[in-house]
């Protein structure tokens, strides 16, 4: 069964920050970097059960080749991933499972 997901607002902010910040500095980069957040993505909508589940009921995988994880939570129900953060890791890791920021 293949799953949907969604981002919620606080990932969908630092996707689009993570994104200007390589912009910055690479365009080739940060396609690089969106296409590396698609593969995981597809990742996760495959397989979410696969990757560690590390508190409550909140999923995480990291981004291959780039200092992020994907936080994400799974709605059966509906069929949905529910991407709560787009993490960098050298952010305050108290808040990457926090839904609302």
């Amino acid at each position: 069964m293949g799953y949907n997901y969604i981002l919620l607002s606080a990932a969908q902010e630092e996707y689009e920050s993570s994104i200007s910040w390589y912009l910055e500095r690479s365009v080739v980069v940060a396609e690089q970097f969106i296409d590396a957040v698609d593969h995981t993505l597809s990742l996760i909508c495959e397989h979410p059960y696969r990757w560690r589940n590390e508190y409550a009921n909140f999923y995480e995988i990291t981004i291959r080749k780039y200092p992020y994880s994907i936080i994400y939570t799974i709605n059966d129900t509906k069929g949905l991933i529910l991407v709560a953060a787009i993490h960098h890791h050298n952010r305050n890791p108290n808040r990457k499972y926090r839904t609302k920021r």
